[in-house]
C-alpha cells in the first residue's frame, strides 16, 4: 500500500503572512452582527437557517481586497463573520421560549436581556472550549470530507485569483432589499387570501357577500419573499416539496375537516357572546384560531417524534462522535505542547480547563438564579457540561460528515430538554421556576453545540488554508462575545415592531415571537415540551396525534419528516413561498441538463446560484429589520397603495425566477474549465 503524503497547506506554516489584524477583526465582527441578525430574521419566521460561511468568506474577501489583505486575513475575518449565525441558531431555537412558555409576561426588560446575553456568552464559550479540545483529532481526520469547509477554502482560493463571485452576493441583495421595501411601502401586496365556504347552511355576511355555515378552507397565496424563495432554492426542489407536503395537509385537510364540524358551534358561540356581524374576516380568524389552537400542537407532536427518528437514523454517526469525544480528550491530554508549528497550535489547554470551570461555575448561578433551587441547580449543570461536551463533539462530527446545513441543533437540544425536565420534576422543581431551569439548558446546550459546529467548520478551513488555530478560537471569543451582547435586539425589533404593526397589544400565538409573522417553530416546540412535561398541561392528545402522524410518514419513508411537520406549523404563504424557490431550483437543473452541462459547469451555476440565494435572504432580512425598527420608533414610511394588487407580485416571483436561473446558467464558464468543490447546501 502507498504511504499517504502528509498534508500540506496551501499557506506555509512557516509563513508570517498577517493574520490577525485589527480590520479582519472589525470587518469579521461586523459580519458577525449583520449575518447574525439576518439568520435570526430567517430562523423566527421559517424555521431555517443558513451557513454564514459562503456569504462571510465572499463579503470578507471583497473588502479585504479593497486594503490587499492576505488570504489569512480572509481566513480570520470569515471565521470571526461566520461565528454570529451560529450564535443566532442557538438564540432563535430557545430564547423566545421564554417567552411562548409564559416564564417571561413581556419580552423586552433589562432583567430579561442580561438573562438572555448570560446564556449566549456561557454556551458560546463553552462550545468554543470543547471544540479547542477536539479541534485536532477532527480536521485531520481524512474519514470527515467536512464538504462545506472544502467548499469555503476553494472560494478563498479562487478569490486569490479574482473569481470571489462577491458581484453575485452583493447584487442579490440589493435585489432583495429593493422588493423588500417595495412590499413594505405597499407597492405591491404581500399575499392574498380567499376564504371558500362549504356547501351547508348559507350564511349573509354585513354587506352583501355570503358563505356557508358548515366551514370551509383557506385559499392563500406565496408570500412575496426573496428570503422564502431564496431558502427553498438552497434547499432544493425535493426538500422544499416535502416543507409544502406539510402546508397542504394543515391548510387543504386538517383545517377544513375540523371547520366543518367546528365551525357551525364556533359561529354559534360567537353570536352567543353579541358578534352577530359574521363576515368573511370571521371566517379566516376562525381558520386560524383552528390552525393555532390544534394543527400546531399536532405539529408539535410530529416534530418531536421527527427528531427523535433523526437523532435513531443517525445513531451510527452519533455513537461514533461520543466514542472518539472520549478517545479525543485522552489524546489531546498526552500530547506534547513543545514545539508545534504555527498551524497546529491551539489555545494553551491549560486556560481551556480552566476557562471550562469558570463557564460552568457561571452556568450554575444562571440556573441557580432560574429555579432558586441549589440542588436542581447542581444536576442542571452537571446535565450541561456533560451533555454539553457530548454534543460539542457529536454536533463537530456531524459538520465533518454533512456539513453544518444539515446538523440537527435542534434534535440534539430537544433531547436535552427532556433530560433536563424529567430530573426537574424528580427533583421537585416545579412551575414557573422548573420550566426556567429547563429552558435555561436547553438554551445553553443549543448555542453550545451551534456555535461547536460552526467553529469546528471554520477551523478546518483554517487547516487547509493555513490559518492559526489560537488566533480563530481568539477571534471567536470576540465574536461570542459581541453576538451575546446585539442578538437579543433583532429578536426585540422584530418582536415589538409586529406587535406595533399589528394593533399595539402583545397576544400571544397571534403576534410577536410565536405569532403568525414569527412563528418561531423550534422555540415553540421547546417552550411547549418544557411547559408541559414540567408544568403537567401539555395536550398529550393533539401531541400524540401528532406522533402516530410522524410514524406515518417514517413508515411511508418521507426523506424528512421533520420538515413536513415544520411546514405544518409555518403559514402555508411561507411553505409555498419557499415551495416556489425550490420549483425555481428544479427548473435550474433541467436547463442544466438540457444545455449537457458537465459536472464542472453545474457546479460552477450552483455555487453561483447558492450566492445569489444567501444574498436574497440577507437583503431582505436587513431591511426587514430597518423597517421593524421604524415602527418601533413610531416614525411613517410613504404607503403607495392602500389596498395594492397582487398582479404586481406575480411580476416580483417572474423577475427573481428569471435571475435565479438565467444568471447561473450564463455564468456557468466553459466546459474546459476545472471544476471547484461544490458549495451547494
Amino acid at each position: 500500500m502507498a504511504e499517504q503524503k502528509p498534508f500540506v497547506p496551501f499557506v506555509s506554516p512557516n509563513s508570517d503572512m498577517p493574520e490577525f489584524t485589527i480590520r479582519a477583526l472589525i470587518i469579521g465582527l461586523v459580519m458577525c452582527v449583520i449575518l447574525g441578525a439576518a439568520n435570526a430574521y430567517l430562523g423566527l419566521k421559517a424555521g431555517m437557517t443558513i451557513a454564514a460561511t459562503y456569504p462571510a468568506a465572499v463579503i470578507g474577501m471583497a473588502i479585504l481586497r479593497i486594503f490587499k489583505g492576505s488570504i489569512l486575513e480572509e481566513n480570520f475575518a470569515r471565521t470571526v463573520g461566520s461565528i454570529g449565525e451560529a450564535v443566532a441558531a442557538g438564540a432563535i431555537f430557545t430564547i423566545p421560549a421564554f417567552l411562548i412558555a409564559g416564564v417571561w409576561q413581556d419580552f423586552f426588560t433589562v432583567q430579561h436581556y442580561f438573562e438572555a446575553t448570560a446564556i449566549m456568552l456561557v454556551g458560546g464559550f463553552v462550545g468554543i472550549l470543547f471544540v479547542t479540545i477536539l479541534r485536532r483529532v477532527m480536521v485531520e481526520d481524512k474519514e470527515l470530507p467536512f464538504p462545506e469547509s472544502v467548499a469555503a477554502s476553494e472560494i478563498h482560493k479562487a478569490g486569490r485569483s479574482g473569481k470571489s463571485g462577491a458581484k453575485f452576493l452583493f447584487w442579490a441583495m440589493g435585489l432583495g432589499a429593493l422588493v423588500q421595501i417595495l412590499k413594505q411601502i405597499q407597492f405591491f401586496a404581500a399575499s392574498w387570501e380567499k376564504f371558500i365556504g362549504f356547501a351547508q347552511k348559507k350564511i349573509t355576511f354585513a354587506g352583501g357577500s355570503s358563505v356557508n355555515a358548515g366551514g370551509g378552507a383557506l385559499l392563500t397565496t406565496p408570500g412575496v419573499s426573496p428570503a422564502y424563495m431564496g431558502v427553498g432554492y438552497i434547499i432544493g426542489p425535493n426538500l422544499s416539496a416535502l416543507n409544502f407536503s406539510g402546508g397542504l395537509l394543515a391548510w387543504g385537510l386538517f383545517v377544513p375537516l375540523l371547520l366543518y364540524f367546528l365551525g357551525p358551534e364556533m359561529i354559534a358561540s360567537l353570536q352567543q357572546n353579541g358578534v352577530t356581524n359574521i363576515t368573511e374576516n370571521t371566517w379566516i380568524d376562525l381558520a386560524y384560531q383552528v390552525w393555532r389552537t390544534i394543527v400546531r400542537p399536532i405539529a408539535i407532536g410530529g416534530m418531536l417524534m421527527s427528531a427523535a427518528f433523526t437523532l435513531y437514523r443517525m445513531r451510527k454517526s452519533l455513537g461514533a462522535g461520543l466514542s472518539r469525544a472520549i478517545g479525543d480528550v485522552k489524546k489531546a491530554a498526552s500530547e506534547d505542547s513543545a514545539a508545534v508549528i504555527r498551524t497546529d497550535k491551539d489555545l494553551n489547554f491549560k486556560w481551556v480547563f480552566i476557562g471550562i470551570l469558570v463557564a460552568s461555575v457561571a452556568t450554575f448561578f444562571i440556573y441557580n438564579y432560574f429555579a432558586q433551587d441549589v440542588i436542581g441547580a447542581l444536576v442542571a449543570t452537571i446535565v450541561m457540561v456533560i451533555a454539553g461536551f457530548f454534543f460539542a463533539a457529536v454536533s463537530g462530527y456531524l459538520v465533518g460528515l454533512i456539513g453544518s446545513s444539515n446538523n440537527p441543533i435542534s434534535g440534539l437540544t430537544i433531547s436535552t430538554l427532556i433530560i433536563a425536565a424529567i430530573l426537574m420534576v424528580a427533583l421537585g422543581v416545579k412551575g414557573a421556576a422548573g420550566i426556567a431551569a429547563v429552558l435555561g439548558v436547553a438554551a445553553v446546550i443549543c448555542v453550545a453545540a451551534a456555535v461547536a459546529g460552526e467553529m469546528l467548520q471554520d477551523l478546518k478551513v483554517g487547516h487547509i488554508l493555513g490559518g492559526t488555530p489560537w488566533k480563530m478560537q481568539v477571534g471567536d471569543m470576540f465574536g461570542i462575545v459581541l453576538a451575546a451582547a446585539v442578538m437579543f435586539f433583532p429578536l426585540l425589533i422584530l418582536h415589538q415592531g409586529d406587535i406595533i404593526a399589528t394593533g399595539g397589544k402583545f397576544i400571544l400565538g397571534e403576534n410577536g415571537l410565536g405569532g403568525k409573522a414569527y412563528p418561531a417553530p423550534q422555540a415553540s416546540l421547546m417552550a411547549i415540551l418544557a411547559k408541559g412535561i414540567v408544568g403537567g398541561d401539555m395536550a398529550w392528545p393533539l401531541i400524540i396525534v401528532g406522533i402516530l402522524m410522524a410514524i406515518g410518514l417514517i413508515l411511508l419513508k418521507v426523506k424528512s419528516p421533520m420538515l413536513v411537520c415544520v411546514g405544518m406549523y409555518l403559514p402555508l404563504e411561507t411553505s409555498f413561498a419557499i415551495f416556489i424557490g425550490g420549483l425555481i431550483k428544479g427548473l435550474l437543473d433541467k436547463r442544466a441538463a438540457k444545455k449537457n452541462f458537465n459536472e464542472a459547469q453545474k457546479v460552477r451555476s450552483e455555487n453561483n446560484g447558492v450566492l445569489l440565494a444567501s444574498g436574497l435572504i440577507a437583503g431582505e432580512a436587513l431591511i426587514g429589520l430597518l423597517f421593524a425598527f421604524l415602527v418601533i420608533m413610531k416614525l411613517k414610511t410613504p404607503i403607495i397603495f392602500v389596498e395594492p394588487s397582487f398582479l404586481v407580485s406575480l411580476v416580483v416571483f417572474i423577475v427573481i425566477g428569471f435571475v435565479l436561473v438565467r444568471v447561473p446558467l450564463k455564468n456557468a464558464g466553459s466546459p474546459d474549465e476545472p471544476a471547484p468543490p461544490s458549495a451547494a447546501f
